[in-house]
């Protein structure tokens, strides 16, 4: 696979310039927090009609300077101009008057609305709403994005794939020529990429400037036609078309690679010859080799299991399921379909309405978390920030939030430091936690370090099964294959793993067997022993089983 701009190339060279016309451009933008300089002199360059991938570990910029492009903060220093007209951007409404529409990662769709009342939400300028105007501008945005979207459907019950064709009418809605799309993957099926890959290329046609990030190689190689580096704040790299064109598709990823983590990441455990396995799509992914399990003891089975409604969210309902020692069970499907609900129920943080669950033919339906973790059981929750930790207390005590009250850690209800230290010592270090100290609060690390303090909590203290909900979401190439390193060495040693995830890629690296979950409820399972398992676990997704 090679970048986008390798096959227009030819075509770069034989025109007057090769280059197209310069959107946008962001001089020595520099913005500082207490204590970490976010952005340090950046400079971008963006052009109609080409897609500039920026690409970067966690906390190399990245959500900072678009944050700063889309009006949501503004730099301490430095130049934007728009269509060489220098423009100040104070606040997100400027930002759409400057032709700048962003598509984040989440969906900001309101479910309960039509498809045609989410576009017009911002249409305030007149007394009236003008509702056939609104439907003829849907129509021409769909034809550009290549895809029919029905006006009158609810947000809520699209899917994915095209919410997120939604999400892009309605970041042009206002007349954008800069596009901004933040990880817009992340949760889509392999048909809604190729979707997408479709509609960039027509959007680029029509003389759109797009900012595309992605923490996956792949897409940068399938959709981009310059990419732009960050590091620790700082852009260490930037390839035109021109110059990617130059170059073979091994030198371009090398060059990327080392950009990234530095000339001496070859010494690391996460080398460039293991990123560069892990940037391959789902055409080229290396697939788990499903293991014969069939002699292992069942450890953790449902039966009938239905959960109790939380804050409107998708219950499970009617989840019959088990899973063997040594396996790594995977839940795939749309995001928001029960899988939140199914962690919960299982490792005890919501009840249990009708069935049973059974721990080693032990009935624990009616345990609580505690009891649950007593025998084994931990969670590494998908909202790290807000659930998994608690941001205004040290490094050292979020590794042991769990473990209050017990020995040797507390003692007469008085915390031991010396043991705690010395643990919280030795996880920092196996765990690779990149912190200035033990005391250190743990809101001010690193969405990919604060990773780990989940991971080092959970997988420390002897666990015997691990439900992980989307343990990679939104890290970089290097924390993923350190966190998809720590999940299989913990099978190696006989542990046993649910797997919830949106990404195709990982279920299909990790798992034996593979669920689809949908509207809270199981619609299929299939053993990871195909070539094509991502189609086929992309048609369940979309209902079509057949």
């Amino acid at each position: 696979m090679r970048f986008a701009g390798h096959s227009k190339y030819q075509e770069a060279l034989n025109s007057q310039e090769g280059l197209s016309t310069l959107c946008l451009e962001a001089i020595q933008i520099t913005k500082a927090f207490p204590g970490v300089v976010a952005n340090d002199r950046i400079d971008i360059e963006v052009r109609s009609g080409e897609v500039l991938c920026l690409l970067g570990e966690n906390g190399a910029g990245k959500s900072t300077l678009i944050s700063i492009l889309s009006g949501m903060q503004q730099p301490d220093s430095g130049t934007i101009k728009i269509n060489g007209k220098i423009s100040e951007i104070n606040s997100p409404r400027i930002a759409k008057d400057l032709g700048i529409g962003v598509v984040y990662q989440h969906s900001t769709l309101i479910s309960t609305l039509t498809v045609l009342e989410n576009l017009m939400l911002g249409d305030t300028g007149k007394v009236l709403l003008d509702v056939k105007g609104a439907k003829e501008k849907l129509l021409t945005l769909a034809s550009l994005l290549g895809g029919a979207i029905d006006p009158n459907t609810l947000a809520g019950d699209l899917a994915l794939g095209q919410q997120q064709q939604v999400e892009i009418a309605k970041a042009m809605w206002g007349g954008s020529n800069i596009l901004i799309l933040d990880e817009p993957t992340s949760m889509l099926t392999p048909q809604a990429v190729q979707d997408l890959q479709a509609s960039l290329e027509s959007l680029k046609r029509e003389g759109l400037a797009v900012i595309f990030i992605t923490h996956k190689l792949h897409e940068a190689f399938a959709l981009g036609d310059a990419v732009t580096v960050l590091r620790a704040g700082r852009k260490v790299l930037h390839l035109s078309t021109r110059q990617i064109g130059e170059l073979s598709e091994s030198q371009t990823r090398e060059i990327i690679l080392k950009s990234m983590f530095g000339s001496d990441s070859s010494a690391e455990s996460n080398s460039v010859e293991v990123l560069t396995e892990m940037d391959t799509g789902s055409e080229n992914v290396s697939h788990h080799k499903q293991r014969d399990l069939a002699d292992s003891k069942i450890i953790l089975e449902l039966k009938g299991v239905s959960s109790t409604s939380q804050y409107n969210e998708v219950e499970v309902t009617d989840v019959t399921l088990s899973i063997r020692r040594g396996e790594v069970y995977g839940i795939a499907g749309i995001d928001g379909h029960g899988q939140r609900s199914l962690a919960e129920a299982i490792v005890g943080q919501r009840s249990i309405s009708r069935g049973q669950l059974f721990f080693e033919g032990l009935d624990v339906s009616k345990m609580n978390v505690r009891q649950r973790q007593s025998l084994g059981f931990r969670y590494v929750t998908d909202d790290r920030l807000h659930e998994g930790i608690v941001g205004s207390l040290s490094v050292a005590l979020n590794l042991f939030i769990k473990r209050i009250g017990q020995r040797p850690y507390w003692r007469m209800g008085q915390i031991n430091w010396s043991a705690l230290n010395e643990e919280a010592s030795r996880l920092i270090e196996k765990f690779s936690i990149k912190t200035p100290s033990l005391t250190t609060r743990g809101g001010t690390l690193s969405g990919g370090n604060i990773q780990k303090i989940l991971l080092a909590r959970e997988l420390a203290f002897d666990p015997k099964v691990v439900v992980f909900n989307k343990p990679t979401y939104g890290l970089d190439f290097k924390t993923v294959a350190l966190v998809r390193g720590l999940l299989k060495e913990f099978v190696s040693q006989g542990g046993t793993v649910l797997l919830i995830s949106t990404d195709l890629d990982e279920l299909t690296e990790l798992c034996d067997r593979i669920s689809i979950i949908s509207r809270g409820k199981i619609v299929g399972t299939v053993d990871n022993n195909s070539t094509k398992i991502a189609e086929e676990i992309g048609a369940f997704m979309v209902g079509d089983s057949q």
